[in-house]
């Protein structure tokens, strides 16, 4: 009855694959699947598998055997590498086949590869596409650091105004510096004074000048000068 039941599913999937099928022997052949991926780029060649197949003489009471492959020297799709994949792909029609065991089944895996494969691809376009708008949405941020500033904490204000603390007293201590040197300054321009006595004793004025009121006063040198030019 396996045998019967094998001719049957083969002259059927003649009708639905009749330039996809390819004999290999009796019982076994090869279909040729092509894969239709949503928002590929135009232009770009679709991605190719080839499931083959061969049945044990139990068929459909027991498992087909399968083998999964790329063309020879067809390119990898961007996101779907058969050579690769493979292994996850044919692992993933065990629950089908266990769900059709007794029952002609491989219309049923090829649909569901076919999905499979499609659905890998597209969930990998996916993540690589979030992976790129994370990583304008990080650039992003960091751009916008250099206009935001840093985030004050306690931490952060505190170093701050113990640096600002020690900017406060160093400028301090330097106006008082420059404020002692322009008093320095100012008392070595000031004119020198001079005592009535002194001046007596240096002949620059007459001898009828009250010395003890000079004394007292004083009077600049220039001024001194000046009077005793005048007496001459």
């Amino acid at each position: 009855m396996g045998r019967e039941e094998q001719l049957e599913e083969r002259e059927v999937l003649d009708s639905i694959f009749p330039d996809e099928i390819t004999d290999i022997s009796e019982t076994e052949y090869r279909i040729t699947i092509t894969l239709d991926i949503p928002d590929d780029e135009e232009g770009e060649e679709p991605p190719v598998m080839i499931l083959t197949v061969r049945y044990p003489e139990n068929y459909p009471d027991e498992a087909p055997l399968l083998l999964l492959a790329a063309p020879p020297n067809a390119q990898p799709h961007q996101y779907l590498n058969i050579a690769e994949d493979k292994a996850e792909l044919l692992q993933g029609l065990d629950a089908t086949i266990e769900e059709n065991i007794g029952m002609p089944m491989v219309f049923t895996l090829v649909s569901a590869l076919k999905e499979a494969a499609e659905q890998l691809a597209v969930d990998r376009r996916e993540t690589a596409a979030k992976a790129h708008e994370e990583a304008l949405l990080a650039a992003e941020r960091e751009e916008n650091k250099k206009f935001h500033g840093t985030m004050v904490t306690r931490e952060t204000f505190l170093k701050w105004r113990e640096s600002f603390m020690r900017e406060m007293e160093a400028a301090g201590i330097a106006e008082e510096e420059e404020r002692l040197a322009e008093m320095k300054r100012a008392r070595i321009k000031e004119p020198a004074r001079l005592t009535g006595r002194q001046l007596w004793e240096r002949g620059l004025v007459g001898k009828d000048v009250d010395l003890d009121e000079a004394d007292e006063d004083g009077a600049p040198v220039e001024e001194v000068q000046k009077l005793g030019i005048e007496d001459k």
